[in-house]
């Protein structure tokens, strides 16, 4: 088994669902299989590996998860994703009770309980007693993987990482690093932040972008495009209610918009979650259609069914921006991490075309930035 490097990066999971689960599987395959590990992004990042993440804590709300080890809790219900590695016994960092706040949807509470939340009865942690939390678990980097729709529990939690010390990488669309009241509170508190909405590892996102950036390199006009996602694991779930999405649909829309040579009227492009499906659990199936003309105007369309397990499309990117917190962290940055956040986010603090963002983050790690 790979050990831990001498000083590993000592991080805290908000929200202890399915990404945590993969999060968490993760780090143990990692460990436990060094470089034969499968479908690593960037195996070593300045010296760090996926095996130096220590996930020391997390906190959640669920009654299934709360009180019980890191390790426990990653299989506890309503998680579904794929087991893939489930020897995770050595992840016994506590799940610590958080508030509600607007984390939990009302209909999440009114599904069966082994697709929704079932609320702890233990009393939640007030921002002291978490900020307290954190300085005595000595943590580093703080992840985000609230349910999509958490504005105030999101900001709450950043708060708390602002108070204590810790790094932060926002891995949903609520904007923290790309909104520039909450830049300037890490530039004066002098810790980095990234995100926001990772990309998936071979995800809707950057499937979408990389066809739309394809049309441009070869001349082709798109006219409009859509990409509709469905899934079944408590993401879709908690997606179903629409008031829920308008950042998600902002996030997603403007990650391809931002890959088009000319932006597409709104009516012309329609991206984002469309139904809950319970039997796929895990699994994301997206629809990607984009029409356009070619030479003198001559129609083509283009139309792709992507199919994965969307849990572990999101962990192997955490895995990477978990790292390059702590390299920001080693060289005192502050604020938004434009250079890291880019390649890993769909609404990053600046938008760069996948290719040269990949190469930015090289850049970064090689050259400090």
């Amino acid at each position: 088994m790979t050990q831990l490097s001498p000083t590993p990066i000592r991080t805290v999971i908000v929200g202890v669902g399915n990404c945590a689960s993969s999060l968490i599987q993760g780090v143990s395959y990692c460990r436990a299989l060094g470089d034969k590990a499968i479908g690593v992004s960037f195996p070593d990042l300045g010296g760090y590996t996926p095996a130096d993440v220590d996930l020391v804590a997390g906190f959640d709300v669920d009654s299934r998860k709360v009180g019980k080890t890191l390790g426990e809790a990653a299989f506890a219900p309503p998680n579904c994703t794929e087991q893939f590695h489930t020897d995770v016994a050595e992840h016994t960092g506590p799940v610590l009770r958080g508030p509600d706040l607007d984390g939990v949807a009302s209909h999440m509470l009114a599904n069966p309980a082994d697709r929704s939340f079932r609320l702890s009865e233990a009393p939640a942690l007030s921002k002291a007693e978490i900020v307290s939390q954190l300085q005595d678990l000595r943590a580093e980097v703080m992840i985000i993987f609230l349910p999509v729709g958490s504005q105030k529990a999101v900001e709450f939690y950043v708060d708390c990482a602002l108070e204590a010390g810790v790094a932060v990488v926002n891995g949903i669309p609520v904007f923290i690093a790309s909104h520039p009241v909450w830049a300037e509170k890490f530039h004066a508190a002098g810790l980095p932040i990234l995100g926001d909405d990772f990309k998936a590892q071979m995800g809707a996102t950057i499937l979408h972008r990389t066809l739309a950036n394809l049309a441009e390199m070869r001349g082709v006009e798109i006219d409009r495009t859509y990409q509709l996602n469905v899934g079944g694991n408590t993401d879709f779930l908690n997606m179903s209610e629409n008031a829920r999405l308008s950042n998600k649909r902002e996030s997603k829309t403007e990650a391809v918009q931002a890959a088009m040579e000319q932006r597409l009227h709104d009516n012309d492009i329609r991206i984002g979650p469309s139904d809950y499906v319970p039997w796929l659990n895990d699994r994301k199936v997206a629809y990607v259609r984009l029409e356009g003309r070619l030479f003198g105007g001559a129609r083509t369309n283009i139309e792709v069914r992507l199919d994965v397990e969307d849990s572990p499309n999101a962990a192997a990117e955490a895995l990477v921006a978990i790292r390059l917190a702590r390299i920001a962290r080693d060289r005192g940055l502050a604020g938004p991490i434009a250079e890291a956040s880019a390649f890993l986010f769909k609404h990053p603090p600046e938008q760069i075309e996948d290719t040269d963002a990949h190469d930015v983050v090289l850049k970064f790690v090689q050259q400090g930035g």
